[in-house]
């Protein structure tokens, strides 16, 4: 299953945090074309390094549908960044 949202937070201190949320379905259809020539250019990386390109394919979506439920907390001096995919 494809990720549905995306939540990013941003805690600074003596701020107030910033929270966003994110659409992914949305943001997709309009990097569709991007997105396009990425896995175009994928399949041609895949011809010249001699890899089958459907097993790589496959692989990348086993990852994509394995994203929901995902947290990467960073730290970094006093700034968190925390982002989830739902």
């Amino acid at each position: 299953m494809m990720p549905q949202s995306l939540t990013v937070r941003v805690e600074r201190p003596d701020r107030r945090p910033i929270r966003v949320w994110v659409p992914v379905l949305p943001v997709a259809l309009v990097l569709s074309p991007v997105v396009l020539l990425a896995v175009l250019a994928a399949v041609v990386a895949c011809h010249l390094y001699h890899v089958d390109a459907m097993r790589a394919l496959g692989a990348a979506r086993r990852i994509v549908s394995a994203l929901p439920g995902t947290r990467f907390d960073i730290e970094y001096s006093r700034t968190a960044v925390l982002v989830a995919i739902r």
